[in-house]
């Protein structure tokens, strides 16, 4: 009975996980809905959310190695171009964007810039991961970025705003620490030490709940913009809607720079979410501890945003892909079709 049960068990469990990345698109926007609708219920999940990050972190690194891994510190060409983009490019456009449209509220202005300046989301590893990116540069980046922030963050601010702020670097060091590096490591560890096990076996089998958190994560991070959303001014809206269009350029600003160096798949995924998914929670921390409360609602937009467009920006990319695999296919069914008419006719 057990041995008729269990597979069909198995069987069930990854058509589940299947079933929530084929979905990803319509599910998005409902977690947003729930979190934003709902706060009472969802919020107290937030407590949890670094431990459900680490879980993730942990199982996108079991499809990774520690040789693949130093593989990006050698070879770091990638790795600095997604760093130049999404921690100089796109901050420094964001400010004078900002300043453009919002010029008469520099609190508006600094939670724009804030917005920009922060690292690499630690849920772009999943999506990495969900769209067959390169999963040990997506990992790289995050690193980096995390590692940088504490330093990068006000000399950004203070550079372009002429902010000095303090931050508790040690403490922000520690918690991604936690969250990221330790998880990652032991990811990769867990691989190289059972020979492949990890990444064969282990991963797939705990795919599913992962996919299954990010659903979570995504609706209990969203009830920090329940009374903004629900409360909203023109001026409000005007912010949320220049925090959507700029959302949408990082996701292209890495699709076009992968695609003008001519990159694989694997490398595109990556610097299309690398340079799209900021870590908003960072953010939103930073902005209400050392600024007005006005300044955390630019911080927050992304949150409605960003997760929608990661979903759409990744079938995007795979129909892209699908297409350019099509029309390579063809032709070289054309060729082969035309040597053989050839060949007949010699």
């Amino acid at each position: 009975m057990l041995k008729r049960t269990l597979p069909m068990f198995v069987d069930r469990w990854h058509a589940f996980g299947n079933l929530i990345g084929s979905k990803m698109p319509f599910i998005v926007p409902c977690c947003v809905a729930a979190g934003v609708l709902f706060p009472q219920v969802f919020s107290p999940i937030r407590t949890v959310v670094p431990v459900m990050f680490a879980f993730m972190t942990f199982q996108g690194s079991l499809n990774n190695t520690v040789h693949q891994l130093l593989g990006v510190f050698k070879h770091p060409k990638d790795l600095i171009v997604i760093l130049l983009i999404s921690q100089v490019f796109m901050p420094t456009l964001a400010y004078f964007l900002g300043n453009l449209l919002f010029a008469g509220n520099v609190n508006l202005v600094t939670g724009i810039l804030l917005e920009y300046s922060v690292p690499v989301a630690v849920v772009s590893f999943m999506w990495v991961g969900m769209f067959h990116g390169d999963g040990p540069l997506g990992l790289a980046v995050i690193l980096v970025s995390t590692v940088l922030a504490p330093f990068s963050i006000p000399f950004t601010l203070q550079i372009l705003m002429g902010h000095s702020i303090q931050i508790d670097a040690a403490k922000m060091i520690f918690d991604m620490v936690l969250m990221i590096a330790l998880p990652a490591l032991a990811g990769m560890m867990v691989n190289e030490l059972t020979h492949g096990w990890g990444h064969e076996r282990l991963s797939p089998a705990i795919s599913p709940a992962c996919r299954a958190l990010l659903v979570i994560i995504i609706t209990a991070n969203s009830t920090a913009m329940s009374s903004y959303v629900l409360h909203m001014t023109w001026e409000r809206i005007a912010v949320a809607l220049f925090i959507f269009f700029y959302a949408c350029s990082g996701y292209i600003w890495g699709l076009l720079v992968a695609r003008l160096l001519h990159q694989p798949q694997p490398t595109l995924v990556t610097m299309s979410f690398a340079c799209g998914l900021r870590n908003i929670s960072s953010g939103a921390v930073i902005a209400s501890q050392y600024f007005p409360g006005e300044v955390v609602f630019p911080v927050m937009c992304g949150t409605l945003f960003q997760q929608m467009l990661a979903a759409f920006f990744g079938a995007l990319i795979h129909r892209l892909y699908d297409e350019d695999t099509s029309t390579t296919d063809a032709g070289i069914a054309n060729k082969n079709d035309t040597a053989a008419s050839s060949s007949l006719v010699k």
